[in-house]
């Protein structure tokens, strides 16, 4: 369920401005959306789990005020963000 280093080695390189640019918000969206898809694979089996469905709420308020700060900043990365990573508003 968690992921690995080398996952997020992979996810800051290919959305980060470069390797280790962890702290970009492109990098830290998408970053989020990984575990928000892992975290949601994870409710499918198991529907009780009250705690992770919190944290998954909290994870998907993040990337939202992720995102909005995106759109406001610059509109042509934030579109080319969302449709690299299947969001939509």
């Amino acid at each position: 369920m968690n992921i690995t280093t080398e996952e997020k080695k992979e996810i800051f390189a290919k959305f980060g401005a470069k390797a280790d640019d962890t702290g970009s918000p492109e990098a830290q969206i998408a970053l989020f959306t990984e575990r928000i898809n892992r975290l949601t694979a994870h409710l499918k089996d198991h529907k009780k789990d009250h705690s992770t469905r919190l944290g998954l709420l909290k994870l998907v308020g993040k990337r939202r005020r992720l995102l909005n700060y995106m759109m406001k900043k610059d509109i042509e990365k934030y579109r080319t963000l969302i449709k690299e990573l299947g969001i939509r508003k």
